[in-house]
């Protein structure tokens, strides 16, 4: 989701944009996904350029080439180094790790457990439905369900999830076609097949994982380019990112 929100804001020409990261990124739908950058040293997704930098004397010479900055900062650190106009909380967490209103004059959060205009300044609806990119000044946005969401009838079936704790280790590659039944990983010895078929649309790195975790989706619907364009769901999320700053900043008192 924060990658469909920076590239929201990057294209609608609020591009002096810095994404924190973990260590080791869990992002599962990696051919969208700037924390790849992390891992590579940049990403490119639909037309837009994340690079990783070290350190926050990177950003302008990174803005100035046209480049979103990817930074490893699991505390966000660099909030209170650079001081920013916008801190927007898209980790998805289902809960609030922490991130107060007094970080930014606006800050966003995304999903569950923000509670506006408390700790933050609004909140985006993230759960499918009716209220999908909602953006809310007073209140929160509805509890975490935890039922993906349908693709071709499909929910639970569609995502693959550790069975125990363990080193991931690939058998099939993100974009593969794969069969019901398939071996998808392994978790340590323990294999993780495909309960649908269809094509590997997401599919976390080989890394260690906790017992529960995601780490793959299948999308029922086969189509390749699935695999490497932003979904219905982050683009929606971000339009409500999006409209939060435009309502903030262009206030005439603001």
């Amino acid at each position: 989701m924060a990658t469909g929100i920076a590239h929201r804001l990057f294209m609608a020409g609020i591009t002096r944009i810095v994404m924190t990261e973990i260590v080791h990124p869990l992002a599962v739908r990696r051919g969208v996904a700037f924390c790849e950058a992390v891992y590579e040293g940049f990403m490119e997704v639909e037309g837009v350029r994340a690079e990783r930098i070290s350190s926050v004397a990177s950003l302008d010479l990174l803005w100035k080439s046209g480049s979103v900055g990817v930074i490893v900062d699991p505390s966000w650190s660099i909030v209170g180094e650079i001081m920013p106009d916008v801190v927007v909380d898209a980790m998805m967490a289902k809960r609030n790790t922490g991130t107060r209103k007094a970080e930014a004059p606006l800050v966003i959060g995304v999903g569950p457990d923000f509670r506006a205009p408390d700790d933050v300044h609004a909140v985006v609806e993230s759960n499918r439905g009716h209220n999908l990119g909602k953006v809310i000044y007073g209140g929160q946005a509805e509890p975490y369900t935890g039922m993906p969401g349908s693709t071709e009838g499909y929910k639970q079936e569609r995502v693959l999830r550790a069975p125990k704790a363990g080193l991931v280790k690939h058998v099939k590659a993100l974009g593969d076609p794969v069969s019901k039944g398939a071996i998808i990983l392994y978790v340590g010895e323990e294999p993780v097949q495909a309960l649908i078929g269809g094509i590997l649309r997401g599919l976390i790195r080989e890394i260690e994982v906790e017992k529960g975790e995601k780490l793959g989706d299948i999308d029922p619907r086969a189509e390749p380019i699935n695999c490497y364009t932003i979904s219905d769901k982050a683009r929606a999320i971000a339009g409500g990112a999006l409209e939060a700053i435009m309502h903030h900043y262009n206030r005439p008192e603001a």
